[in-house]
């Protein structure tokens, strides 16, 4: 009789394992479509970029079929954790806060955060006393200058950047707070971006800004995040990572 329960338990161990080593057929990324370099919608509603290739490029390497899924910035988080997609692949920084809630791979990129302005704007990073600032709500730029400058700044917060470009452009604020790659593609590579410069600090602390963009996915489907990670290093390893890389940088985007 012991021997009978000693096998059925190894027997319903195994199946266990099995269930839960899942094969991911089919992986659906959720991307936000707004932060060029990393993606951008095109007119016809398709979405291009660093993290559309790279997305691609990470289901042909587990050999599954790639599902991109335009999801704003503001629900993001909260649209995987209802299912609606299986991955996030949006330049998000991995922060302590964040891996509250969800996963996340290692890097996948890693830059510095800067500020932009009009040439001769005359900020004084020494005091920003009132000085309008625009970042993308709910993200590590807002976090950064809500907890250093929260009661001088007038932190004027946005669903995309390229409504705080608009306000830029037109003078409602006086800098934007980004990624440096998407502030250079937002407003500075494009007509009129000689009138902008970058200003300021360069700003990588990991306390706000974390240790560069990962994939993130919901803390059950560890599977998917370890096959990520191993597609990851197996496109470095190949070269196939540093190709699209250089389709949109002109530096190691992925860092040290």
């Amino acid at each position: 009789m012991k021997k009978w329960l000693l096998a059925a338990a190894i027997v319903a161990t195994a199946a266990t394992g099995v269930a839960q080593a899942k094969e991911w057929k089919t992986v659906r990324f959720g991307i936000e479509g707004a932060y060029p370099p990393f993606s951008w919608t095109e007119a016809d509603g398709s979405l291009k970029g660093f993290d559309v290739d790279m997305a691609n490029a990470l289901c042909e390497e587990l050999k599954a079929k790639c599902v991109i899924v335009p999801q704003d910035w503001d629900g993001i988080i909260p649209s995987l954790l209802a299912r609606k997609y299986d991955a996030i692949i949006a330049a998000m920084s991995i922060t302590e806060e964040r891996k509250k809630k969800i996963d996340f791979t290692g890097k996948y990129a890693l830059i510095p955060n800067k500020f932009i302005a009009k040439k001769d704007a005359g900020i004084d990073f020494e005091n920003l006393n009132g000085v309008k600032i625009g970042v993308q709500r709910a993200t590590t730029h807002d976090k950064y200058l809500t907890d250093n400058f929260g009661d001088s700044v007038e932190i004027v917060r946005y669903g995309s950047f390229d409504e705080a470009y608009l306000d830029l452009g037109n003078g409602r604020i006086a800098a934007v707070l980004g990624d440096a790659s998407a502030l250079e593609d937002g407003v500075l590579k494009k007509d009129g971006g000689e009138a902008y410069e970058f200003v300021g600090p360069s700003l990588t602390d990991p306390k706000w800004f974390g240790d560069g963009f990962g994939i993130a996915v919901r803390k059950q489907d560890k599977d998917l995040t370890k096959q990520l990670d191993a597609a990851i290093l197996s496109l470095r390893e190949k070269g196939i990572y540093q190709d699209i890389a250089a389709k949109y940088f002109n530096y190691d985007v992925y860092g040290e």
